[in-house]
């Protein structure tokens, strides 16, 4: 299993973000199944102040790169991310790709 964490910003402002988390309320069962195909296992996502925080649990095998030829292919996903690009703070520089930016762990507290 691997755990991916990924940090993403919204536009700043509180109607666009309220109407962001009333989307991942239900979220859509065909996007769900998209993702799990790709081979995640759980995913949370956190919200402070229109910073949006993921916790991505995954299969050994997962691979990013997979993920998005996945998405690509599915006319279901490319919808929603259209629909999400509206909220999403991302520049004309990003690669629309890795709107996520996956975090780097920098302590982990471990024992018993």
């Amino acid at each position: 299993m691997q755990r991916f964490c990924l940090t993403l910003d919204l536009r700043n402002d509180p109607a666009l973000i309220a109407e962001y988390i009333e989307h991942h309320k239900e979220g859509r069962p065909e996007i769900h199944a998209s993702i799990r195909d790709a081979g995640v296992v759980d995913m949370q996502l956190f919200e402070l102040g229109g910073r949006l925080f993921m916790i991505m649990d995954t299969m050994d095998d997962f691979s990013f790169e997979r993920k998005a030829a996945m998405d690509a292919a599915n006319p279901r996903v490319q919808e929603w991310e259209a629909l999400m690009a509206k909220f999403q703070d991302v520049g004309p520089e990003d690669d629309p790709g890795g709107k996520w930016k996956v975090m780097r762990k920098i302590f982990q507290l471990s024992g018993v």
